[in-house]
């Protein structure tokens, strides 16, 4: 990983604001998993950044408010064996999740009516099918 983390447009995060941890991961790997730091923490200071507008940190803070601990925001992982790849698959999850949280709000729905010609369909296609239920019934044996 090497320069700024683009969200979306012009709007990236600069490397310096992104704190990077390393450990030893979990899972297969034989003797290898024992020696080597492949598990990544990437951590994300919200709360304190400069990098995004104003607007976009507001909404991500709200949206994200679950996950973060400070005003920060973390993200792991650890699902590759080499380092490198773990940094990528931790750089691209963080990306997306702010990229989502940032997102503007969907356009309020419009409310329609129910065309009558569906209704009526509905109506008719249920009265048939009591009609058939009732021919079934046990009556004049």
């Amino acid at each position: 990983m090497s320069g700024p983390l683009v969200l979306r447009g012009s709007v990236s995060l600069p490397e310096a604001e992104l704190m990077w941890r390393f450990s030893r991961s979990s899972g297969p790997g034989g003797q290898h998993v024992n020696t080597s730091d492949t598990q990544v923490e990437l951590r994300f200071d919200l709360a304190r950044t400069e990098a995004l507008p104003e607007v976009w940190k507001r909404r991500a803070l709200e949206r994200l408010a679950g996950r973060l601990t400070d005003g920060v925001v973390t993200v792991r992982a650890s699902e590759h064996r080499s380092q490198w790849r773990n940094r990528e698959a931790a750089a691209v999850r963080l990306a997306a999740l702010l990229a989502e949280a940032t997102a503007p709000p969907p356009a309020p729905r419009r409310p329609t009516r129910v065309p009558r010609g569906i209704n009526e369909r509905r109506l008719r296609e249920k009265k048939r099918r009591s009609e058939t239920k009732r021919g079934r019934s046990a009556r004049d044996w």
